[in-house]
């Protein structure tokens, strides 16, 4: 298993808690992932929003782009893996940028590619935002003319969206043969390009039996696409404590419902895409990418035995929140990951 976390460009993961003491700071973004690579984490991912889903639209929320191109310099290890919304970026232009960051990193980069969900952000920012399956029609648009410049000189390429005629992009990326595309997406359509475009599919957290039945299905996809295997990654919240007891205290302390939090604004928007009773999706929005539902919580021994089971499902990557993020990846970096390197020699 590796070991990713999410990097904290919100101030925090936690709705109904308003200070995490973990502030959305290039000091505290930096420290951090210094730290992270010394004591056994593989990979951070970096989410894009340009305004604060977790803690309120007024609050700071650090661009992903300029924070990793800042990350692949001070870190030596580190994968770093940046949330990109097509519809945020031309893509020759983003392609020349990515791969400079790359080099930068000496090879690290990889892309999260996300078709948006966020209407508000996008008018608020005077972009276009598409329809459901037409955000995935540009986002397969704009992975061929990303890839394209990656591989091919010089590029041409006739879209519906995108044109290019005899384009360069020079120097390409150290990662060969490409910067890993992850993607995630639980729709139809989100499954057919991920399965036919990306290298990687990013899961929001669930229950080990229901991750194993994902896997299958993409794995399955690949195949029929005659593509080398997936990577499979996992987004949860964990919580390590000495008892049960304790672990469970945390649980209902960050689930308990604060309505004046300004990160339910977005509730409504973010409602209307799941199919769980309403009590439950409160419960889950405490917590972003459904991170409490794959159960990372308990002793020691209970969240290794747990990771474990996503190992046997097929899971090769976990992706990590936790509060407050530094002293709390410290502790599952002491009490999980190190003994389970140990375990398996």
């Amino acid at each position: 298993m590796k070991y990713g976390f999410w990097a904290p460009v919100f101030g925090g993961w936690l709705r109904n808690i308003r200070n995490e003491n973990m502030e959305a700071s290039w000091d505290y973004l930096s420290k951090l992932c210094i730290r992270a690579e010394q004591i056994g984490y593989d990979l951070t991912l970096i989410a894009e929003l340009n305004l604060n889903d977790i803690k309120g639209v007024t609050e700071p929320a650090l661009d992903a782009w300029s924070s990793a191109a800042a990350l692949a310099a001070v870190t030596k290890k580190l994968e770093i893996m940046v949330a990109v919304r097509p519809n945020f970026h031309q893509p020759a232009l983003f392609a020349k940028q990515a791969a400079n960051i790359d080099r930068i990193s000496g090879g690290r980069l990889a892309l999260n590619v996300v078709s948006s969900w966020w209407a508000d952000e996008a008018t608020q920012y005077g972009l276009q935002f598409d329809q459901h399956d037409d955000r995935y029609g540009r986002t397969n648009e704009w992975l061929q003319v990303v890839d394209g410049l990656w591989t091919q000189t010089p590029f041409n390429f006739t879209g519906e969206r995108y044109q290019l005629k005899d384009a360069i992009c020079e120097p390409k990326p150290l990662s060969s043969p490409r910067p890993t595309i992850y993607a995630g997406g639980e729709s139809e359509a989100a499954k057919t390009l991920i399965a036919k475009r990306c290298d990687a599919y990013v899961m929001h957290g669930d229950e080990p039996e229901f991750i194993a039945e994902k896997i299958a299905d993409m794995r399955a996809r690949r195949e029929r696409e005659g593509l080398p295997p997936m990577i499979y990654g996992m987004a949860a919240y964990a919580i390590v404590r000495d008892t049960e007891k304790e672990a469970l205290a945390e649980v209902e302390r960050i689930t308990t419902l604060d309505p004046e939090a300004a990160g339910f604004a977005n509730f409504d928007q973010w409602l209307s895409g799941t199919q769980l009773e309403r009590e439950m999706k409160i419960k889950e929005y405490s917590v972003s990418n459904r991170g409490l539902r794959p159960g990372l919580v308990g002793t020691p021994e209970q969240v290794r035995a747990r990771i474990e089971a996503f190992s046997a499902a097929g899971l090769d990557l976990l992706l990590l929140q936790m509060s407050p993020q530094l002293e709390e990846m410290e502790r599952f970096a002491a009490q999980i990951i190190a003994p389970t390197a140990i375990a398996h020699g």
